[in-house]
């Protein structure tokens, strides 16, 4: 019994941990990081919703190079018409005052808007399809 009195004569009494304040660093880390992460979220939404029109001319023009030369020429046609309604501007010169180029004036795009169904030799796709691709690549919307 005297161990046992010794023994808890030997103890130390019951302490609470220090107070940790208003600013604790865990909670106040975990705070910046969220606001960090929301921050990030509200500057990437806006960008990653703001091109569908770009996003769907770009599907398009893929869609369009698996086809065979003629029904090519035609849905790339067909693209820059849809391209032009989208962006609400008027046809091909449209077009080209909105994108500030010469693409559809004079460039490789004259191909799919002058003479479209006549008959002759088929147009170099190759230049307009590559120029078409450089131009959605520039949209911004």
């Amino acid at each position: 019994m005297q161990s046992v009195q010794a023994a808890l004569a030997g103890l130390r009494g019951l302490h609470a941990p220090p107070d940790p304040g208003w600013i604790r660093p865990e909670i106040l880390a975990a705070a910046a990081a969220g606001l960090a992460l929301a921050a990030l979220a509200a500057w990437l939404a806006p960008r990653w919703r703001a091109r569908p029109i770009r996003r769907a001319a770009l599907a398009e023009l893929a869609a369009a190079r698996a086809l065979p030369p003629p029904e090519r020429r035609v849905a790339l046609a067909r693209l820059s018409r849809r391209l032009a309604r989208s962006l609400e501007v008027e046809g091909p010169a449209g077009l080209d005052r909105r994108l500030a180029t010469d693409f559809f004036g004079s460039g490789p795009g004259r191909a799919l808007t002058e003479n479209l169904y006549a008959p002759g030799p088929a147009p170099d796709l190759a230049a307009a399809e590559a120029g078409l691709a450089r131009l959605l690549a520039r949209l911004r919307a």
